[in-house]
């Protein structure tokens, strides 16, 4: 691989963004950093500590009192709020009905793009959200845009859940979430989802895992 390479994936809720990323990381030796985990961290920090999203004021404040740390492990990013490490909080339901809120607010978009740009200067990284390729890394080496129908998204998200105890969701309540975030994702006037210009669009809709990175090291192996 060349040096300080970036590829950035976007996508909707549950294209496989994440289980692609995580996946290219291990198998091309590059840095992970999962933007979706860290906007649900501070989403979380803010139902916490009943933060108004509509008071400048009490955001900066929440903002500059988190102590939200990343640390790699294995070429996987862990997230740290106040010490204490994430994980199936990220996914409850209250993230879940509020990260897109939260994610539109400008004060909480500046402080985490600069965190993300920081992270990607020195080091080979791929990162998954929705607005990697458009705002984040807009010179990415590589940009991967993911799609897939809002039926497939939902059964995805409700076997991860089955799976990791994350809620107890039934599968018409994840579809109609997903597809509610999907709106407030793409109208959002901050940083909405959309596909970059230059970025290749990909349906996975009917794709395995294995697949679908397979392609994507093929596009990668291609071009270098």
């Amino acid at each position: 691989m060349i040096p300080n390479i970036q590829i950035a994936i976007d996508g909707p809720a549950s294209s496989g963004k994440s289980t692609l990323a995580k996946q290219l990381a291990q198998d091309l030796d590059l840095i992970y950093i999962d933007t979706g985990a860290m906007y649900r961290a501070i989403t979380l920090a803010t139902i916490q500590s009943n933060t108004d999203l509509s008071s400048d004021r009490q955001v900066e404040e929440l903002l500059e009192s988190l102590n939200l740390t990343f640390r790699i492990d294995q070429g996987q990013q862990n997230i740290f709020l106040n010490g204490q490490k994430l994980d199936q909080e990220l996914r409850s339901p209250q993230v879940n009905q509020a990260v897109s809120k939260v994610s539109a607010n400008p004060l909480v978009r500046e402080f985490l793009v600069k965190t993300q740009q920081d992270v990607a200067q020195s080091q080979s990284v791929i990162m998954d959200g929705r607005d990697i390729g458009t705002v984040v890394l807009p010179e990415a080496d590589f940009k991967f845009f993911l799609t897939a129908s809002p039926r497939v998204r939902a059964q995805r998200r409700y076997d991860e859940n089955m799976e990791k105890g994350y809620s107890n969701q039934t599968l018409e309540e994840i579809e109609k979430e997903i597809i509610k975030r999907d709106h407030l994702d793409s109208t959002r006037e901050i940083s909405p989802l959309t596909k970059a210009k230059d970025a290749i669009e990909i349906d996975t809709s009917d794709l395995s895992i294995q697949e679908l990175v397979a392609k994507i090291k093929l596009i990668i192996q291609d071009k270098n």
